[in-house]
């Protein structure tokens, strides 16, 4: 397995997870939470600042940086590390997803995928074989295989092609990638049919990843169907690989996932909602926008230590995002991004001391919730 590693460190009585990851540009500490750094740069926000904050592993998008600037120039100019200078974990997906939901003009082969740039609409050929390609190139320390996400809703016929498609392309990529000491993670499909979860986990277990991602859920799904095609998936990843769940998600997915023995995460919630407005505090959502808080001298969240909350006031932060101001953008993110990182840390810590449950039902008696959900 060359330069990757993970050590599984501790596990909570509630099945929650404490592990460290080890790659080729350092190690990070699991339970973790990846900003989206879609095209190269995570909105707003310069690797220095993100460094502070205590972020470890960002995740770049192949698709976009295929298409823009191409992954040979990234190559020439020292690889995403290089490029963006970034000194820590760079995790890359496959950009099927993005395929999939992006182009009109597409259409799945055995081969790979045939689809129109959203750009320009230039015709190009996704294979298994040069999403790899396009990912050593960009040299990432964890990669992902081409998979179909299989949409929702999707009947079981469906379904089954899609995953056995999904496995014929992992082996694939598995076969034809370098022994360059970039992780490979397997990512299960399966749809909403607990069977077939079952049977994805079980098929990718069987060609041995660096680790396993839960691809194909947080696609428009009730929340009660996420939760329940986790668990049941969780269960038959192997316990020495970390476990990773794609694209998911809003606080209350995070804490209810780390129970369920889940290690990374990734999701543009906490930037794009940043950016719209929208600011993530321990009693739940907070909209900056609201004529509430035009006179409002307290900060976002009056526990948080960010640069944000420790230098500015709701009604300045108000004022910013009603005249459309840059750095309305800035501090929001800012804000965003050490909410999630300090409350991965927070889990993190509760697993070390044996006390998730405890954190849990802190978790929702500050939001105000008496039952919790799930």
């Amino acid at each position: 397995m060359g330069n990757f590693g993970y050590e599984l460190l501790k596990q909570d009585r509630t099945g929650a997870r404490l592990g460290r990851v080890t790659t080729l540009h350092g190690s990070f500490s699991t339970p973790v939470f990846m900003p989206v750094g879609t095209k190269g740069s995570v909105k707003g926000m310069t690797p220095e600042e993100m460094t502070d904050m205590g972020i470890e592993i960002i995740l770049a998008n192949t698709y976009h940086l295929f298409l823009r600037p191409g992954h040979q120039l990234v190559k020439e100019l020292g690889g995403l590390h290089g490029f963006m200078n970034w000194k820590r974990t760079v995790l890359t997906d496959s950009g099927g997803f993005q395929v999939f939901s992006l182009c009109k003009l597409r259409k799945i082969e055995e081969e790979g995928v045939k689809f129109s740039s959203h750009l320009d609409g230039t015709k190009y050929m996704l294979t298994p074989e040069l999403a790899i390609e396009i990912q050593e190139a960009l040299g990432a320390d964890i990669i992902m295989p081409l998979d179909e996400c299989t949409p929702y809703p999707a009947d079981r016929d469906y379904t089954i092609r899609s995953m056995q498609l999904t496995h014929r392309w992992a082996k694939r990529c598995k076969d034809i990638k370098k022994d360059n000491g970039q992780a490979l993670f397997g990512i299960v499909q399966g749809g909403m049919y607990k069977d077939l979860r079952k049977e994805s986990a079980e098929a990718l277990v069987g060609m041995d990843f660096h680790g396993y991602s839960i691809g194909g859920l947080s696609v428009g799904e009730e929340k009660h169907l996420m939760q329940e095609m986790v668990a049941e998936t969780v269960q038959y990843l192997p316990s020495n690989k970390p476990r990773y769940l794609m694209g998911v998600g809003t606080p209350e997915d995070l804490v209810f996932a780390v129970e369920m023995g889940i290690d990374m995460f990734d999701c543009v919630m906490p930037t794009r909602n940043a950016r719209n407005g929208t600011l993530f505090t321990r009693k739940g959502k907070l909209v900056i926008k609201n004529a509430q808080y035009e006179r409002d001298h307290s900060p976002v969240d009056e526990t948080c230590g960010c640069y944000t909350c420790r230098n500015y006031t709701r009604a300045y932060l108000r004022h910013l995002f009603m005249m459309g101001e840059i750095l309305a953008s800035r501090l929001n993110t800012i804000h965003n991004l050490y909410y999630y990182t300090n409350l991965m840390q927070q889990m993190r810590e509760a697993i070390k001391e044996d006390c998730f449950e405890d954190f849990k039902k802190k978790f929702y008696s500050d939001r105000g919730v008496a039952i919790l959900p799930g």
